[in-house]
This record gives structure tokens, sequence and C-alpha cells, in this order.
């Protein structure tokens, strides 16, 4: 026998199947499985952002139509300013409250809450006399204060606590 007619009887080359891309190989499905962790925990953080960011504007809101209340109010200026002190107080109380639950910022008066306030100040404009208004000005008959000077420091005192606590956890009660 030649070479020729040995080789004539061989079968030829069977290749083997193409790999299948199913099923997947495990690096595939832990890299999966990260992933759709990954894309729920941003879409985690992005949804307490955009809740915090609707209960500091509501706070901002109901502080803004304070303010505006006190501009249009035809009351006489201390029954005016004390009115707007109180609402004021009240707004900054209730932010309070939804951020610090665990500190029982319900109970502080006087210069208790005012100290309170003080510890949460990042931006430095609490001088002596909006600290005098914040902590007794609801029992005084007549209050010299600079509303202007309160609403601005109440405005930042909002937007700086909402900057500070971006990364910490949603606080309770926020959901509204």
């Amino acid at each position: 026998m030649d070479s020729e007619e040995l080789l004539a009887q061989l079968a030829d080359i069977h290749l083997p199947a193409p790999v299948s891309w199913w099923p997947l190989a495990p690096g595939w499905w832990v890299l999966a499985v990260l992933l759709v962790v990954l894309a729920g925990y941003l879409g985690h953080l992005y949804w307490r952002s955009v809740q915090q960011r609707r209960v500091r504007d509501y706070a901002l809101g109901e502080l803004q139509a304070c303010h505006q209340r006190f501009a249009d109010s035809p009351e006489p200026g201390t029954e005016r300013t004390i009115r707007f002190v109180n609402e004021s107080n009240s707004v900054l109380r209730r932010v309070a409250m939804v951020h610090f639950p665990s500190e029982n910022v319900a109970s502080l008066a006087g210069t208790d809450w005012v100290d309170f306030l003080r510890q949460h100040n990042r931006s430095g404009t609490l001088d002596e006399s909006l600290a005098h208004a914040l902590a007794y000005g609801r029992f005084q008959t007549s209050l010299k204060v600079d509303c202007d000077a309160l609403y601005n420091f109440a405005k930042l005192w909002i937007r700086d606590l909402y900057e500070q606590h971006k990364t910490l956890p949603q606080p309770q009660g926020a959901s509204r």
C-alpha cells in the first residue's frame, strides 16, 4: 500500500463544537452579581439624596413663608417680630427633630437650645442678639432683633445641616 491509499482511508479531522456563551463561567456570574449590587446601592444613594433635597426644600419653603408673612404683616413691629422669631424657631426645631431624633431636641429650651444650634452651626452667623431671641423671644413683651439676619441664619443652618448629612443615613421621619 502506498501512502496515498493509506491517507485516503483516514477520516477527516473533526473540529470541536464552538464554545457557547451559555452557561456563563463562574467569574461572569460573580461580576454580574457585583454590578447588580453596585447599581442597587447607587440607586439607593440617589433616592436618598432626592428625599433629603425634598425635605430641605420643604423646610426652606416653610422658612420663606414665615419671612413672607413677616414682611406682609400689618401688625405692629414688636408683635410681628415675636411671631417671626417663634415661627422661625419652630421650623428650626422641626428640622432638628427630624435629623437628631436620638438627642431629644424637643425638650431643649433656652440656652440649651441655643447651644445645640451653635454645636451644629458651621456658618458662624449666630450672634448674641439672635441667640437671645431664639432662646427667650417667645417670652418677651418687646423684642428688638434683626429679622433678616435671623432669616439668613436659619436658612444657612438648614442648608449646612443638609450638606453635612449628605453621606449619613437618612434621618427618621424624613420621608414625606
